[in-house]
């Protein structure tokens, strides 16, 4: 087994929609997620990590230390009482923790080792079958549109009907962005994997894996066409870090081409990189 990171991490994603609602709000009849102070469109960090968490499942296809603790369809507790059995440790009495502090600790570490959000995300894991929380090394913010968008409503219908004896066909509402561009930022910490996760060098290789390609087998007729566009990634020397990490983002300038026109694809922006005077002991790694 690879060792676990011993260096801090930031990273930046830039991803695309055309013609596609990228996150529903279940609060605006699932209209594209807007600032409504701003107009920016906004993409939940949990939207992100569900899609991650897809491309784990479907990369790893569920065998050992890549399982998924937060998958659709299967509770929670399912997974929790799973690893009360391996471990053989008494199930506790309501939302207590197991007695003993060793016990405690093995049915924690038990979730890390076998589950990847666990160990890179972190996750919530009490009332029965208590496993106690845990902190995960990477976190990711709420994407946000480069640029103001334009949610449309549009209406469609079907050439056949939803009920026997309906003589009208049937009429129903798509919500898409036509074009926009979203920036998130990440976060890895070596402190976090160190001493709680276990996160690994290969577990930050297959997450650089998954975020380029969480798109890819996601594809549906609701989200449009959606790909990650770059990847990148700022690597510290050591393991607390060597300069801030708004520092770092702030690095990253995203300039429309033609400021007349609305953007409709991925090349109406350039995407520049500070590269001068980068703070000693941080590398940039570009991925796409």
């Amino acid at each position: 087994m690879s060792e676990i990171i011993k260096n801090r991490y930031e990273f930046v994603v830039l991803f695309d929609v055309e013609n596609g609602n990228p996150n529903g709000d279940p609060d605006a009849g699932n209209m594209p997620r807007i600032d409504a102070e701003t107009g920016y469109g906004i993409v939940t960090d949990v939207c992100i990590k569900r899609k991650i968490r897809n491309y784990i499942e479907v990369a790893k296809e569920d065998c050992e230390k890549y399982k998924i603790y937060v998958k659709e369809g299967v509770p929670l507790d399912v997974n929790r009482k799973w690893a009360y059995a391996e471990t053989k440790i008494t199930v506790p009495q309501k939302t207590d923790e197991p007695k003993e502090k060793a016990d405690f600790d093995k049915i924690r570490n038990f979730m890390c080792d076998n589950f990847f959000d666990i160990r890179t995300f972190g996750a919530v894991m009490t009332l029965k079958y208590n496993c106690g929380q845990v902190r995960g090394p990477v976190q990711i913010n709420f994407a946000r549109s480069v640029d103001i968008i334009a949610p449309q409503e549009l209406t469609i219908t079907s050439c056949t009907y939803a009920n026997e004896g309906e003589k009208s066909s049937t009429m129903g509402r798509k919500h898409i962005v036509p074009y926009a561009l979203y920036k998130t930022e990440g976060y890895v910490s070596a402190n976090i994997a160190k001493s709680t996760t276990g996160f690994t060098e290969d577990d930050l290789e297959l997450l650089w894996e998954a975020v380029i390609n969480m798109f890819e087998h996601d594809h549906a007729a609701a989200r449009g066409k959606m790909a990650v566009r770059k990847l990148i990634i700022f690597k510290h020397e050591s393991e607390l870090g060597n300069t801030q990490s708004h520092k770092l983002f702030e690095r990253i300038n995203i300039v429309k081409n033609d400021c007349e026109l609305p953007a409709r694809k991925y090349s109406d922006y350039t995407v520049e990189i500070d590269k001068t005077n980068v703070p000693v002991g941080v590398s940039i790694i570009e991925k796409l």
